[in-house]
């Protein structure tokens, strides 16, 4: 090579590397315009849920919103020296949403003389912090690869640590554990370990899942010995669901798997016989465990005198929920100024009534939108990316967050029977919130890694 080529080649890695640094300022500024916008909101939404429910402004709960929101800052900061590739609408996504959520809790509090609203924001905090600390310590989300199987371990474990009797923390499903006074949802964490397993599991295998298979009206299903990995995820799912008295989790893993391995094999054979046997499951067991039965029976008959004044229970909840949302109408009762602390659990498994109440039913669409846009750029990454094992991770996290998302409001709007999940960022629990967040960090990582192939595209 002549020196005259070699300076035209040493030009043009200038020119790539200039680009690619234009290209991550762009990036970074805009997730910058876009989290000062969802700060804004956020600080705003404190302000009217006082004015509306106490006629002024108490400052000492804004000081820990602002806190909050400099984290968000911090993560925005960490991202322009580590991940300055990454998408810049996960984060402002996720903070607008976390803020709304502990905004309507802190509402409630103020109904009830509760103070969920300021754990809600010390765990916000908690969690910002770690989704920071993740994304400046996670170099390269290829390192969980090496780990798939340890991950399996950890996800199953943790499943199990709710039944070790001096870690119980009570309640009438098995899913918490409670250390040094603390409640802690194991669930949550285990989720992503499993996700990460799968992936991991998928990648490992996808040649003999994708070798052979025969086809019967136009769909191509798998061979028998390619069919137990999912009929072993199928039972640990029922398996949760006996044990535990938890459908939800049980709806979430199975769930998760059998999109993550869609994704890894295209077969549409896959999907039908998960959906078989989620149905199945569903089916048996709401013959077999009472509980289940129940909240069929409330799903079904709901408006029933009898169910409706249920002490034990019944459709009250559920019928309460959807008068609030009645009540808010199109345009709601605005911030601070409805009743929906007049729902049991109202702050948690009944946040999405409570915010359709007060903002009524566009405030829920735009809700919904806001989970739209985060679902829809974490399965763009994971489209884009080259890297297998980054793919199926981005897309089944991303399905998990969507499939709670659907379970929640499908659930309080009765849509379907309700099950025992929380909605991701907006409902009380800081096991929840962290999972989340945590989620973020790993969808940040993942985006970062993938603009900076040759060929990857995402706007």
């Amino acid at each position: 090579m002549t020196d005259i080529e070699t300076e035209q080649t040493s030009d043009r890695g200038v020119k790539k590397e200039l680009r690619r640094m234009r290209k991550a300022q762009r990036l970074r500024n805009r997730e910058l315009m876009l989290l000062l916008f969802a700060i804004l909101l956020t600080i705003g939404s404190f302000v009217l849920v006082q004015f509306g429910a106490l006629g002024g402004v108490d400052q000492s709960i804004l000081y820990v919103v602002a806190a909050m929101c400099a984290l968000a800052l911090a993560v925005h900061i960490v991202l322009r020296f580590r991940a300055s590739q990454a998408d810049p609408f996960l984060v402002p996504v996720a903070l607008l949403l976390t803020g709304l959520g502990t905004a309507m809790i802190y509402r409630i509090d103020l109904a009830q003389d509760t103070s969920a609203g300021l754990h809600q924001l010390m765990y916000a905090m908690l969690s910002i912090a770690l989704c920071a600390v993740l994304v400046w310590a996670l170099r390269n989300h290829r390192v969980l690869f090496r780990y798939t199987y340890i991950f399996g371990l950890t996800g199953v474990v943790l499943l199990i640590l709710p039944f070790i009797p001096f870690l119980n923390g009570g309640g009438n499903a098995t899913v918490w554990i409670r250390i040094a006074g603390f409640n802690f949802q194991p669930g949550e964490i285990a989720k992503i370990c499993l996700a990460i397993f799968f992936a991991g599991y998928l990648v490992r295998t996808r040649e003999s899942l994708t070798s052979t298979g025969k086809r019967i009206l136009g769909f191509t299903f798998p061979r028998a010995r390619e069919f137990g990995p999912l009929l072993v995820i199928w039972l640990v799912s029922m398996g949760i669901i006996v044990a535990q008295r938890d459908l939800g989790t049980g709806m979430l893993i199975f769930g998760m798997f059998v999109a993550m391995l869609y994704v890894a094999t295209g077969k549409t054979g896959w999907v039908l016989i998960g959906v078989t046997l989620a149905g199945a499951g569903a089916v048996a067991a709401t013959f077999v465990m009472p509980y289940v039965h129940g909240r069929f029976d409330a799903w079904i008959h709901a408006f029933d005198d009898e169910l409706y004044n249920d002490p034990a229970g019944g459709s009250f909840q559920l019928v309460n929920g959807l008068f609030g949302l009645a009540h808010g109408g199109m345009f709601g009762t605005g911030l601070g100024q409805g009743r929906p602390h007049l729902t049991p659990v109202a702050n948690s498994d009944y946040i999405i009534p409570s915010l359709g109440e007060e903002l009524g039913l566009v405030g829920l669409f735009a809700i919904l939108a806001l989970y739209l846009v985060f679902v829809s750029r974490g399965a763009h990454i994971g489209v884009a990316g080259q890297d297998d094992f980054g793919k199926l991770l981005a897309v089944g996290l991303s399905f998990t967050l969507a499939l709670q998302v659907f379970i929640m409001v499908g659930g309080v709007t009765r849509v379907i029977p309700l099950t025992g999940l929380t909605t991701p960022f907006l409902a009380a629990g800081g096991s929840s919130l962290l999972a989340n967040w945590l989620i973020v960090a790993i969808l940040l990582r993942v985006s970062d890694a993938v603009r900076r192939q040759p060929r990857a595209v995402i706007g």
